[in-house]
């Protein structure tokens, strides 16, 4: 009842031709259905960035340690803990998600259509046996310091055979050919990010697991690394990204954009199979476009959702997460947004819509918009690190599912009247075309799809008839 609450309250605010979509909201696809899945939030606005790392690292805490390429020298106020529940929500609330709608009685013709906190403690210089080690061998240790549970070195390095044996003999292992992904980071005067769990400091917070780390920089590079993270992957991975801007959706610069297909009508049955439908679906997408494409899952402004997977997230979270200009309050204008033509009940389309000016919902995060993008990758399919660029895109796009409940009417002989004769006639055909897209959107077997939905209600025969009598005999009769 909460979530119905919720839906309703939101609605309650936009006018009646908001409901684009509408629909009930029933099950999501988020992280949880992906191995070992690595999520980060990027927040972005002029050439400022917040990176939100969420570890996904399973093991020993003392055998955890990272090296991320960043283009400029993190001071110990620019790191931050985060908090997983913040990311997982923004998973939540962006998941791909399956929808229902219900048919009315096709006697009636009634269609019914969210700047950081900053850890400010000072640390201590790196120890002098450390510098030295280091200056050896061509690599500088920038800064040092300790936040949270984690011991962190910013460096920079003339030579990247120098900074992997440094790296290796100091207990960060990289894997055979790092050196040479090093030595390109190196040439575009990047500096390094590298962190490692201190046990002392973890047993202070009382979590068992590590919290994600967080880090804000200015630059006018936008990208995301993921080069070293493929050197010892054991196969595919997956990463979810999500980001957070003023303007308009992020899209990669040296890849493409792949939307996922959304908006197609399923079996019921897939209510108790979303997951493994969308598994099936999303491999089969990768497959299709070989492993080389970006896939776009959402991109939305914050302000509202049609219909919300999860509670709107709050602008506390989202500037916790690097939204920082969120405060500055809403400044543009009120943008049209245009309900898309959807289809009726009957197969016929509902009028098409006149653009209407929606004011933004009071208290909402009215100036960000978020994009959730989906990468399946290796070292041969992503070879460049991902480059990316905001837009003044804000259409919205989502992956979204729909199941469409025949009408069920009271007696045994279902509706009675001319229409309904015509309706039940195109069942059959509706409930051909939706096995037939499961079919398409997974590879499943499309005899075993109409077994199931003849098992779940979807007959594809002995479907009431309607009737031939005048509507007026209908309702004298009822």
């Amino acid at each position: 009842m909460k979530f119905l609450f919720t839906l309703l309250l939101l609605i309650s605010f936009l006018p009646s031709q908001a409901n684009a979509f509408c629909g009930f909201y029933v099950a999501k696809a988020d992280a949880s259905l992906f191995n070992e899945a690595s999520k980060v939030v990027m927040a972005r606005h002029d050439n400022r960035t917040v990176m939100t790392m969420a570890n996904d690292f399973k093991g020993d805490t003392k055998d955890f340690a990272i090296v991320i390429p960043v283009p400029t020298v993190i001071k110990k106020s620019q790191v931050n803990i985060g908090d997983s529940k913040i990311i997982d929500h923004i998973d939540s609330y962006t998941a791909p998600r399956l929808v229902e709608y219900h048919d009315s009685d096709p006697c009636q013709q009634i269609f019914k259509r969210e700047m950081m906190a900053m850890s400010m403690a000072d640390g201590a210089a790196a120890p002098r046996k450390l510098q030295k080690s280091a200056k050896k061998l061509g690599v500088k240790i920038e800064e040092s310091y300790t936040v949270g549970e984690y011991d962190i070195l910013i460096l920079s390095a003339e030579q990247s055979d120098g900074l992997f044996k440094w790296l290796n003999q100091e207990g960060y292992t990289l894997p055979k050919g790092a050196d040479k992904v090093l030595r390109s980071y190196i040439k575009q005067d990047m500096k390094f990010f590298v962190a490692k769990a201190n046990l002392k400091e973890f047993e202070k917070t009382g979590y068992t697991y590590l919290r994600p780390l967080q880090v804000a920089y200015e630059s006018e590079k936008f990208m995301l690394p993921v080069r070293l993270g493929t050197l010892n992957a054991k196969g595919p991975q997956d990463l979810l990204l999500f980001t957070l801007t003023k303007n308009g959706r992020v899209e990669p610069t040296n890849y493409r954009t792949t939307k996922i297909p959304t908006g197609d009508e399923i079996p019921t049955f897939i209510a108790d199979e979303f997951g493994e439908f969308y598994k099936a679906m999303f491999d089969k997408e990768v497959k299709k476009e070989k492993m080389k494409t970006v896939m776009l899952e959402y991109a939305w402004d914050m302000s509202w959702c049609d219909p919300c997977a999860a509670d709107p997230v709050p602008n506390k979270d989202l500037k916790k997460m690097g939204a920082w200009w969120i405060d500055q309050g809403y400044t543009g204008k009120p943008r049209p947004r245009v309900a898309p033509v959807q289809p009726s009940p009957n197969g016929t389309s509902w009028p098409a819509p006149q653009p209407r000016i929606f004011l933004p919902p009071k208290g909402g995060a009215v100036n960000v918009f978020v994009t959730r993008m989906h990468v399946r990758y290796t070292a041969d399919s992503f070879p460049e690190d991902i480059m990316l660029q905001t837009t003044d895109d804000r259409k919205n796009f989502q992956g979204r599912y729909v199941m469409r409940h025949p009408f069920k009417p009271s007696n045994k002989n279902g509706a009675q009247c001319e229409a309904a004769g015509a309706y039940y006639a195109g069942l059959q055909k509706r409930f051909d075309k939706e096995a037939k897209t499961l079919a398409k959107l997974t590879g499943w077997d499309v005899n075993e799809i109409r077994t199931k939905m003849e098992k779940n209600g979807q007959s594809f025969k002995d479907l009431p008839k309607g009737s031939d009598n005048p509507w007026w005999e209908n309702m004298w009769n009822e």
